[in-house]
C-alpha cells in the first residue's frame, strides 16, 4: 500500500504534535529542583541519545511515569547530549514517544557541574538520583538500571 504525500504529512504532523518536547535548563535549575520543597520523591534520570545503556533503561522510567504519575513520585528525565542544536533530542523524544518530563541540560563543561548533582558522580551515564525531600534521604547510582532496581532505589529513601 502506498501512502499519498498528504497522508504522510498528516501522519508526521499528528505524531509530532503529540510528542513531548524538552525544556533547556541550567545546572542552577536542576539544583533548585533537587533542593526544593516538594511533596513527592524526586527521581532524576541522566541520559543521552547516543548512550545505548541509557536508551535500554528508558522504558523502565516511562513505565514508572505512567503507572505512578498520580502518586508519590516526580520523575524528571535529563538529556545530557550537550549539543547546541536541540532538534536531535526533539526527534529522539518523538521517536521513543517519551511522556516523562524531559529537560536538556544547557551546560557545555561537565567538569563545572557534575559534582553539583552528586559528589560521587564520575560523569558516567546512565545515572539516577533519587531524593526524598520529607526525610532528606538521597541515593545516587551511575549504572544501567534493570527491572526492579528503580523501585528498590525509591524504597531505599522512604
Amino acid at each position: 500500500m502506498r501512502l499519498s504525500l498528504t497522508t504522510f504529512v498528516l501522519v508526521v504532523v499528528i505524531t509530532t504534535s503529540y510528542a513531548q518536547s524538552a525544556e533547556r535548563v541550567k545546572i542552577e535549575d536542576l539544583q533548585h529542583k533537587i533542593d526544593g520543597k516538594q511533596d513527592k520523591i524526586l527521581v532524576m534520570n541522566f541520559w543521552a541519545t547516543w548512550c545505548a545503556p541509557c536508551i535500554k533503561e528508558l522504558p523502565l522510567f516511562e513505565q514508572m511515569n505512567s503507572s505512578r504519575a498520580d502518586v508519590d513520585i516526580n520523575l524528571v528525565s535529563i538529556d545530557l547530549d550537550l549539543d547546541p542544536n536541540p532538534d536531535k533530542v526533539y526527534r529522539f523524544i518523538a521517536r521513543k514517544q517519551l511522556k516523562a518530563k524531559v529537560y536538556m541540560l544547557d551546560e557545555r563543561d561537565p567538569n563545572t557541574w557534575i559534582d553539583k548533582i552528586d559528589k560521587s558522580w564520575s560523569g558516567a551515564i546512565p545515572a539516577t538520583l533519587v531524593v526524598n525531600p520529607s526525610n532528606g534521604k538521597r541515593r545516587f547510582v551511575e549504572k544501567e538500571l534493570k527491572e526492579g532496581d528503580l523501585e528498590e532505589l525509591i524504597n531505599s529513601v522512604k
